[in-house]
């Protein structure tokens, strides 16, 4: 089986794993991150009062964007048609972070992991900046 799993193909060479044989089944995917940051930046967050706004609406929506594209950023991952995707940012005020949660999920023949870790990725980053 570990064989059928690999990116390669027998000469080596990067492929897309091909899962046309694969019955399609509900997956679902979670994955989290965290974003420390200095007091008076997770205050502004918290408040809104950020040079950008609802800094909050915003990571949570381009995570969101990024999980629909993560085809377009991670080589060789499927063009996913995702049934749901969601990413929710809770502050942890004793450490002044945010901690970023994405649930993803879909009825297909192979999983949303990368999809879920990329939501949190761009989410994070969108926070940070």
């Amino acid at each position: 089986m570990a064989e059928k799993l690999t990116h390669l193909d027998d000469e080596g060479r990067a492929r897309m794993v091909d899962v046309s044989d694969k019955a399609a089944t509900n997956r679902l995917a979670v994955a989290g991150g965290r974003v420390s940051m200095n007091r008076k930046a997770f205050d502004a967050i918290c408040d809104g009062k950020g040079p950008k706004g609802d800094a909050l609406c915003i990571a949570e929506t381009a995570g969101i964007m990024a999980a629909k594209r993560t085809s377009e950023l991670i080589p060789l991952c499927h063009p996913l048609g995702l049934d749901r995707a969601r990413v929710m940012i809770e502050p942890d005020t004793r450490a002044a972070a945010f901690i970023v949660t994405a649930e993803v999920g879909i009825n297909g023949p192979t999983g949303v992991e990368m999809e879920a870790l990329t939501a949190v990725s761009v989410a994070c980053l969108t926070l940070y900046d």
